[in-house]
Order: C-alpha cells, then sequence, then structure tokens
C-alpha cells in the first residue's frame, strides 16, 4: 500500500498529489490493471459510487457531466463501494451491466474499493487521509473528489451535492479553465 504522508505538497488552500495519485495503479471494472499515470492532464471527479443507495440517481448527473465536459479533459472515475449499508454488493459484471443499462454510464469504473478503515485503498489515503487538505473518513456513497489538471485537489464534495449544482459546475469548470 502507498503511504500518501511525505509525498504531498502543500499550495495554498490545494493539496499537489502528481507523485502520489498518478503512480497509483488500480483495477478496472474489467479486472485491468490501470495506471492512474493515463489520467495525468486531465481534470478528474473521483466519486464513490453504489447501486442501491438514495444517491444512485447521480449516475445520471455524473454522466451528464462527464459528457458536457470530457473534450475539455474532464474524466468522472467512479469506484464502486460496499461500506455503506451494504449498498453496493454485486460483482464487477453486474456493476457494470447496472450502470450501464440503468444509467448510460461511459465514464471508467473501477472494481469496489473500501473508502475507509484498515483496508483503505491508496487512492482514498490521498484523497481523504490525515495529509490531505480535505480529511477525514468518507461519510457516505457519492463523496466527490475534484483533481486539477496538475494533480491539485481543489475540493471535496459531500454525498447530497449533486453533480449539476452549481458550486460543483463552477468547480469543474474553473478547473477546466486553469493551466496545468
Amino acid at each position: 500500500m502507498l503511504i500518501a504522508s511525505g509525498l504531498m505538497l502543500a499550495l495554498g488552500a490545494t493539496t499537489a498529489l502528481p507523485q502520489a495519485i498518478y503512480h497509483l495503479k488500480m483495477n478496472d471494472i474489467n479486472g485491468q490493471y490501470v495506471s492512474l499515470e493515463a489520467y495525468r492532464g486531465k481534470v478528474l471527479l473521483v466519486v464513490n459510487v453504489a447501486s442501491q443507495c438514495g444517491y444512485t440517481k447521480q449516475y445520471a448527473g455524473l454522466e451528464a457531466l462527464y459528457r458536457r465536459h470530457r473534450e475539455q479533459g474532464l474524466v468522472v472515475l467512479g469506484f464502486p463501494c460496499n461500506q455503506f449499508g451494504g449498498q453496493e454488493p454485486g460483482s464487477s459484471e453486474e456493476i457494470k451491466q447496472f450502470c450501464s443499462s440503468r444509467f448510460g454510464v461511459t465514464f471508467p469504473l473501477f472494481e469496489k474499493i473500501e473508502v475507509n478503515g484498515a483496508n483503505r485503498t491508496a487512492l482514498y489515503q490521498t484523497l481523504a487521509g490525515k495529509d490531505s487538505s480535505f480529511p477525514g473518513n468518507i461519510k457516505w456513497n457519492f463523496t466527490k473528489f475534484l483533481v486539477g489538471r496538475n494533480g491539485a485537489l481543489l475540493r471535496r464534495f459531500e454525498p447530497q451535492t449533486a453533480p449539476d449544482s452549481a458550486d460543483l459546475i463552477q468547480a469543474v469548470e474553473a478547473a477546466l479553465a486553469a493551466k496545468p
């Protein structure tokens, strides 16, 4: 497991993550090993997702946001998580089928992960660990982290912030407009 401490540099209100986030490798929803290096230079919206949650309808908003801004460099990364009320019990194939058939999801999905506790993935150690600009346990599914083109952790949005909220859209658009 990659330890995030010591790999981040403070930049005002943001945290630079390039060394920490881009060196991580995760399994995508098809079980393929993916280096997050592939997303360098993109604006990332990292979201822990679930299929049986009151916020599950946010998949539609995340997909709409992705389609609207992907040509400008936005990538939504969905990480299924079953830590909150067992709301993501399915297999990778079931999750992929659900997201595709119900919400037409085309943004990258990954295998189930843990975002809190002893088995918290290195990605979430970096995003929400003690050295993050936005530390603390993830409270529920559909918590969102915005990462700038230069790897800076820009914002954390709690689950109740919908993908079509003015605050989130404004933050995404500002990140897309910023120089790397």
